[in-house]
């Protein structure tokens, strides 16, 4: 069965890059409806959460409506409408980017959860994986390759000893995502801060929405929520642009040094393969393995606490 969020879910942040206050509202919506982002400040114009709709960026996931209205930074809210598995949204933004909050997923799944999630009676289908998919550039790749539920495998490797060779696979059953992946908050070195604030970008960035390292050191307040959450956090990254495929995808995925570009450019290439992918119902047994299944109302208190502290 699809699902939507029950009620009205609220944010209230700044943007990564522009530092320019903004709010997100999830609200609720009809079957095969899909997500479907909508800039409030312009009347309403909507842009589809598909992988066609993403302009290439370096920094974050960047949607445009091919008319010049743009959404930057959607990854994190997607991965968490995906790892609660909602199905059909209507995001509202009133900016050109989504709030960072606490540069994880976790706000976004708690305000979900506390909204609720409401079934709805019409059958989900999802894309499955027929053979294997892969794009490169340099030493990084992604792949897609077939597997009977999502299946996430990625590595890293920065020269930063604080971060340095992290490497995690995770089976995205069993509530996998609010359990192992949303808390892990984005990170970036100290001299790339430098940089980018430089040339006007990163101007909300701040020691408490991101993780920044410089060497061994790790500057952020507080530390590391996980000892390897950079790698958690690009598996999050990877969870919210794969959700872009516009429904559940049955797959295992593989990042080598992958990011954003890199993963819409490996959907790019499944969706030009008809041979690669067909739509398949998903059965009951099917959706209990999906990401947003096995997420139980006792998790809500570590989400509150999370969220709180």
């Amino acid at each position: 069965m699809q699902t939507t969020i029950a009620t009205k879910a609220q944010f209230r942040g700044v943007g990564l890059h522009s530092g320019a206050a903004v709010r997100l509202a999830i609200l609720p919506a009809p079957v095969d409806h899909g997500i479907v982002f909508s800039r409030s400040d312009l009347g309403g114009v909507r842009i589809p959460a598909r992988w066609d709709q993403v302009t290439p960026s370096q920094l974050c996931t960047l949607m445009d409506n091919g008319d010049g209205v743009t959404l930057s930074t959607v990854e994190h809210v997607m991965a968490a409408l995906a790892g609660t598995g909602i199905n059909n949204a209507l995001v509202e933004v009133n900016g050109p980017e989504v709030p960072i909050l606490d540069g994880s997923s976790a706000p976004f799944v708690l305000g979900i959860m506390e909204a609720g999630i409401r079934h709805q009676d019409a059958p989900l289908r999802a894309i499955r994986v027929l053979r294997p998919v892969e794009v490169q550039q340099g030493e990084a790749f992604a792949r897609l390759s077939p597997a009977d539920h999502l299946q996430i495998h990625f590595d890293i490797d920065f020269t930063d000893a604080a971060i340095g060779h992290q490497e995690k696979r995770l089976d995205m059953a069993n509530g996998s995502f609010v359990h192992e992946l949303m808390d892990s908050r984005t990170f970036c070195r100290q001299a790339d801060v430098v940089q980018m604030q430089k040339n006007g970008l990163a101007l909300g960035g701040t020691y408490l929405n991101a993780v920044v390292v410089d060497g061994d050191k790790v500057l952020s307040p507080g530390g590391l929520r996980h000892k390897d959450e950079a790698v958690r956090h690009k598996m999050l990254d990877a969870m919210g642009d794969l959700a872009l495929a516009g429904a559940p995808l049955l797959a295992r995925y593989t990042g080598h040094r992958a990011g954003h570009a890199m993963t819409n450019k490996l959907l790019r290439a499944l969706f030009a393969a008809p041979d690669a992918w067909e739509w398949v119902t998903v059965t009951p047994e099917m959706q209990q393995h999906l990401p947003g299944a096995g997420v139980v109302p006792a998790d809500m208190r570590a989400m509150h606490q999370l969220a709180v502290a």
